[in-house]
């Protein structure tokens, strides 16, 4: 299974749409490897967000 599903799958249950398919596609797919993808998402978005706060903290201390 490609791990692009896995990613959309992940980015579905994230956003809340889907519909039907996300079920069908559910089945096939490995419960750990979901589950790792989604803990690798939420990091990358938490660190992303961590990330542009620290830039604009520091942007906002260099005015004077």
């Amino acid at each position: 299974m490609s791990p692009f599903r896995y990613v959309r799958m992940v980015l579905w249950s994230f956003i809340g749409i889907g519909g039907g398919a996300p079920r069908r596609e559910l089945a096939e797919m490995k419960p750990l490897v979901l589950i790792g993808v989604a803990v690798l998402l939420a990091a990358l978005f938490g660190l992303t967000l961590w990330g542009l706060a620290n830039l604009a903290v520091s942007a906002w201390a260099q005015q004077p």
